[in-house]
């Protein structure tokens, strides 16, 4: 989902109702405030009740989010840039996450917002216990911090400089991404899958335009 131009002025309205307008809206800190007690109550409850070690808790977490950057990188690039003639299709796709391509300023909307965050992480948990079972308790806080960090890393690209130069290229795949071409450089919080699957830039070749950074920005005029 190609656009013109990028509006660095407001937000795309997603929804007649204003009601359902809000419920597409949020604040980062609201969606960590909601997932970490239930990350934590699931690492605790795998130790002490469930009976795992934990050297086992802790390698199962991390293993998690470890997968969690391998599907972030599908998502992005399979799914929130799917192709299609279909209305419907693009209208989903716009709505999950074509209008942040249209508004990049837009910081209300890099989180999933609340009640469809819960729904989703629901149904996410379901699944993954019908394979895992009773690892689900400890691999799901891995895969949800992962999404978390996904979440607050892409905040950070969009609202400042990166803080330390080796975070630089990884700063500069994502803005590309936006204003080079779609069609690479989907990692977020991490470029590895970008190189191993060859949808990274040439950040040797490619000349940084700084004006074009800039209509990124939230906080640069």
């Amino acid at each position: 989902m190609k656009f013109d131009k990028i509006k660095n002025k407001g937000q795309a309205r997603l929804f007649e109702s204003r009601y359902l307008e809000m419920l597409t809206k949020t604040h980062p800190l609201v969606i960590w405030a909601l997932y970490v007690p239930i990350i934590s109550y699931m690492l605790y409850y795998s130790n002490t009740t469930l009976g795992f070690s934990i050297t086992r808790v802790t390698t199962v977490f991390f293993g998690a989010m470890f997968i969690w950057t391998l599907f972030e990188y599908l998502m992005h690039r399979y799914l929130f840039h799917f192709s299609s003639e279909n209305p419907k299709v693009r209208r989903f796709i716009y709505v999950m996450h074509g209008n942040h391509h249209e508004y990049p300023r837009d910081k209300q909307r890099l989180f999933m917002p609340p009640v469809p965050s819960l729904i989703l992480a629901s149904i996410i948990f379901s699944v993954q216990y019908i394979f895992l079972r009773e690892y689900t308790f400890m691999f799901f806080p891995g895969f949800i911090l992962g999404y978390l960090i996904y979440g607050s890393m892409h905040y950070a690209i969009h609202a400042w400089n990166p803080p330390a130069k080796f975070l630089k290229p990884l700063w500069r795949n994502h803005h590309l991404h936006h204003y080079k071409g779609d069609e690479k450089g989907f990692g977020v919080s991490s470029s590895m899958w970008d190189y191993i699957f060859r949808t990274s830039f040439d950040l040797e070749k490619e000349k940084e335009d700084k004006e074009k950074v800039r209509e990124l920005m939230f906080n640069k005029p």
